[in-house]
């Protein structure tokens, strides 16, 4: 705990330990920006609904907030309520997730609805513990909603809060280290005004989001810039620090569309690995990535017992995951009759009826280019 307490220690510019008043300015400063300067316009900021602050919370895990609007009004728009979202069908609830990426947070999402609906009356918990306590809901998600929603007096810490704590207070320790962790939580708290801790988080998120940002931020615009080490220093760029690179880790997909007449065929992915429950195309996995040839050669189509007219390149696209870089070719494969793929189970639909079946993101980006949407 020593080194905990030293850390907190931050030595400001004028070579003076953060004091009492120091953090009272970081406070009142961020708080009159947010009163009078802060325009950052979003639909559940002024949400006291649990479910919607709920819903905008998940939304916005890993999402950045222009991205997860649309997604959350349409969710807002097809379940009103947690109980609306509890009696849905997986399925219609994955097509309107279609598109955000970490399909886990929408399976938990799911779950958390269900629980609320018919063991808790359709009532979230009031409590920071009760809330930590459900599905798909961490540290970070709780203290948001405890406080946004009851006033609890839980401060927040995201990507955004580490950056603005980071900077102004010239705090080295990496952010994804215990002790770090541990760091910016106890300053966090200490900063948070009890008497409304919305109002505070929302601050310093928003001040993150749109000022504080990780590169070419608004520094004159700041209203924390007087006192900003990082500023003073030049050492924007450097904080906040992460100590570990993520190791990503490359998969080659090769999806195949075989299409015959106006249907094509298409499978549900199974649990344990990515993409759990969305729909795809016919997929061959390789340890490299494989033209044309390569890949008729590879999957033996004659043994497959499909009958094909001809099977072209249609395209690439790459996308990145937390830990993996996803990298996908495309085939159109004309087939002369709708027929069952061995050993798979899957399905024959017509294209025009693909827009009602969820897909990953990758997928989807090819339906629309390929006016298939």
């Amino acid at each position: 705990m020593k080194k905990i307490n030293r850390a907190l220690c931050v030595v400001n510019l004028h070579g003076m330990e953060t004091t009492s008043a120091l953090k009272k300015y970081f406070t009142k400063q961020l708080l009159a920006w947010h009163s009078t300067e802060n325009d950052r316009s979003l639909p559940w900021k002024q949400e006291k609904d649990t479910y919607k602050i709920w819903l905008s919370e998940i939304i916005l895990q890993q999402t950045r907030a222009l991205q997860g609007l649309p997604y959350y009004l349409k969710f807002v728009e097809a379940y009103p309520t947690v109980t609306d979202m509890a009696k849905a069908v997986d399925e219609d609830v994955f097509r309107i997730w279609q598109g955000l990426g970490y399909y886990n947070r929408c399976k938990n999402m799911l779950a958390t609805a269900r629980y609320i609906a018919q063991n808790l009356a359709g009532i979230f918990p009031s409590t920071y513990d009760g809330l930590l306590s459900l599905k798909g809901i961490g540290p970070y998600t709780a203290a948001a909603i405890a406080s946004f929603s009851y006033g609890l007096p839980h401060a927040v810490v995201d990507g955004n809060v580490y950056r603005v704590l980071a900077r102004y207070f010239g705090i080295e320790e990496p952010t994804d280290t215990q002790v770090g962790k541990v760091i910016f939580q106890q300053l966090a708290q200490e900063l948070l005004n009890k008497n409304d801790s919305a109002a505070y988080n929302q601050a310093i998120m928003d001040l993150g989001a749109v000022v504080c940002t990780p590169k070419a931020p608004a520094c004159l615009q700041c209203p924390l810039q007087e006192h900003c080490v990082a500023f003073k220093r030049s050492l924007i760029p450097l904080l906040p620090v992460k100590s570990k690179k993520v190791e990503v880790k490359e998969r080659y997909f090769h999806y195949i569309f075989f299409i015959a007449k106006n249907e094509v065929w298409i499978s549900k992915r199974g649990p344990g690995d990515i993409w759990e429950n969305l729909y795809q195309p016919y997929l061959v996995e390789h340890n490299s990535p494989l033209g044309l040839h390569s890949l008729t050669i590879h999957m033996d189509i004659n043994k497959l017992g499909i009958p094909v007219v001809d099977i072209v390149y249609a395209g690439n696209h790459s996308q990145r995951l937390t830990h993996r870089l996803i990298k996908t070719s495309f085939f159109v494969a004309n087939v002369d009759t709708v027929m069952p793929i061995p050993g798979i189970e899957g399905k024959w639909v017509p294209l025009e009826a693909l827009k009602n079946f969820a897909f990953p993101k990758t997928v989807v980006q090819f339906l629309e280019k390929k006016l298939y949407f």
